[in-house]
This record gives C-alpha cells, structure tokens and sequence, in this order.
C-alpha cells in the first residue's frame, strides 16, 4: 500500500536558507521581502498593485473594508465556498446573500446574481473555486451596469486565467490566500489584495497596519486592524512565485491523466473546464453517488481525499440567522456526491497510477 496526501508543501534548501536570513537580519515585519514579494505578486497577476496579509480572510476583509462595505450593505456570493467568503463580509457589519452555482464548473450563476441585486446590494463576490476561474465577463457587465463593486475571490486560484486574463486582476479588488495546501504558499498562513486602482491599495495598505500610512507610526487615518505579513513568510512566497507557473501545468497534467483513466466510468462525473479557462486544479473534484463509500475505500487504502464543501455555506449553523431557511438546489445537490482526489505537482507516477488503480478497481 502506498501512502499518498491530498496535499504537498514544496520546501527546499533555498527556502531554509532564505528563512535563516531573514531570522539574522533582525527585520521581521515591513521590510525588504514583503515589498519585493508586492511587487513581483502584482506582476504575476498582471495587476498594479499588491497589499500582503497574514491570510486569506484578511485579504477578504481588507478589501471589503477598503471598498467602504459595511452595515446595511450586501454583497452576493456564491455558497459553495469556503466560510472565510462569507465570514469576511459578517465581520464588516455587511449581509452575505447566497447566490446558485454553475452545475458543471461550481462557480457562481451571473443569473442568480441578478435576481437578487436589491437597493443595498454593495459588490458581487466571484468565487474562482478549485481554481476554475468564474465566468467573468457577464458579472462585471452586471456590476457596471448596476454600479456595484466586483471582489474576485481568486484564494484558489493562482495563475487561473479567464480569457487569458489571471485571475485577480478584473475585479476591483481580488483576494488570495497562500494557505499550506494552496498552489503556492508561505509555509504558514499569508494573503493578499491586488487592485488595478493606486487609491485603493494606498488605503488597503494603512488599513492592513492599523490604518496608519507608511512613515506615520502614530497618526491612523483609518480605522484598521494588524494584518501584516511577516518578513519570513514574505520570502518564502517570493521563492515558491518563481516555481508556481510549472506547478500548474503539472497539476493540468495530472488532472488530463485522471480524466482519461476515469474517463469510461459511467458513475464518476468528471471536471470540466470551459473553452475560455485555464484551471489550475487547486483540487481536482469528481462527483459520484458513491461519494462516501469511495472516500472510506480511498483512506483504506492510504489515499487521502476531501470533500470540499460537505455542507455548504447557507445551511452551516453560523448563517442560520443570515440564510434564513433559504434553498438552493443545484449547490445542496452538488455537496452531497463530490469528492476531491490528490492532483497536486509533487506527485510520483507510481503514486497516480495507484490512485487511478484503486479508483477504477472500486468502482469495478
């Protein structure tokens, strides 16, 4: 039996060398690394700016709070998600309204979007989930037209790219998470807001260090919160950036690998990947009737799997009072039979042909 994790982190010696540096130079917030890692991240995303934080929720938070969301305001988001989209816009005093999904992608539904804009309806909160990016094009037509911001939730999607353009560079502001099972990380927790708007990121800048501009220790302009990123876990993402383009690929070509083994399974539903995306498979996800009887196979036999989401975000007992009994079908559907499945660019080829054995013998 071979033992195979869902996740991977890549570590190396540059990387422990990198963080020693950093621990003798005495500089452990606000320094040299974090400004680098800014501005090579925006340059990745093709982006103007970058703010670094301690996580994704943060970037989330920072860029609600950036915008001015707050009570009284709404903001439409998908509810198959992480909870930390929705949190986010709780915490600023704003409503998360729960939008449908796109059966075939999992991102959310420009239709459902619209039918529930009202007068306090703020932003739309795109959700690139598993690293498909949404379909951006008919949101941000949406939001101009009804003069509400876009917040690309782009945690799960580095590098994902929409019409050839990435993924966090076509909403107002965009979030990022490098949480250890990310595409890229930081050894720890770490985020990020990009923003094409130099006004915005001026602001998302002091509000990420207690609302103080760089220079002014004791002068807050904003109300704000300490959501800096450290020195350490800024110079890890630097090295990890520069390696990020060929994980992708190999997730891409981890993921054609399973599409074609589990291609002749009638009861799996494979991922699928729209004509204008290119997905970077933060999770490679299938759906199956046989979900969990799968999952306890899998783990018997030493391959680690997930659900990502098992109950979605509406029917968690934290929005009871926020969702109040509201349904959506296509999501509740899909929580029920997906299952996500090793992909990431650190795996061996014994370790897919294993996967891909035990999977097909299941099902067999």
């Amino acid at each position: 039996m071979i033992k195979v994790n869902l996740s991977k982190m890549f570590i190396d010696d540059e990387i422990k060398s990198k963080i020693l540096a950093v621990y003798e130079s005495g500089r452990y917030i606000k320094g040299e690394e974090n400004s680098l890692f800014e501005g090579e991240f925006a340059d990745y995303c093709k982006c103007r700016n970058c703010t670094a934080v301690n996580s994704g929720t943060s970037a989330l938070i920072l860029g609600l709070m950036a915008l001015g969301i707050g009570k009284g305001d709404e903001v439409i988001l998908p509810s198959h998600t992480f909870i930390a989209s929705a949190n986010a816009v709780l915490f600023t005093g704003a409503t998360p309204i729960f939008a449908e999904i796109q059966p075939n992608t999992y991102t959310v539904d420009c239709e459902s979007i619209e039918s529930l804009i009202t007068p306090s309806t703020k932003a739309i909160m795109p959700v690139h989930i598993y690293g498909h990016p949404c379909d951006m094009l008919p949101i941000l037509d949406l939001a101009e037209d009804r003069n509400l911001f876009v917040i690309e939730d782009a945690c799960q999607a580095h590098g994902a790219k929409y019409k050839g353009k990435k993924c966090g560079s076509m909403g107002d502001v965009a979030a990022f998470s490098f949480f250890p099972s990310k595409n890229m990380t930081v050894a720890g927790d770490g985020g990020a807001l990009t923003t094409n708007n130099d006004d915005l990121a001026i602001k998302a800048s002091a509000i990420r260090d207690q609302g103080r501009k760089d220079g002014e220790k004791y002068y807050h302009e904003y109300q704000g919160l300490n959501m800096r990123l450290s020195e350490i876990h800024a110079a890890i993402g630097r090295i990890q950036l520069k390696h990020l383009d060929e994980w992708n690929a190999k997730r891409r070509d981890n993921a054609s690998y399973f599409n074609e083994k589990f291609d002749s399974i009638n009861e799996i539903v494979l991922p699928q990947e729209e004509s204008w995306a290119y997905a970077v498979y933060h999770q490679y996800v299938i759906r199956t009737t046989k979900r969990d009887a799968l999952l306890d196979f899998l783990k018997k036999h030493g391959i680690e799997s997930g659900i990502h989401y098992p109950v979605p975000v509406h029917l968690q007992p934290a929005m009871r009072d926020v969702s109040r009994g509201k349904e959506l079908r296509v999501t509740e559907s899909v929580a029920k039979t997906i299952l996500s499945i090793p992909v990431h660019p650190h795996l061996k080829s014994e370790e897919k042909d294993y996967i891909a054995n035990e999977v097909i013998d299941f099902f067999n």
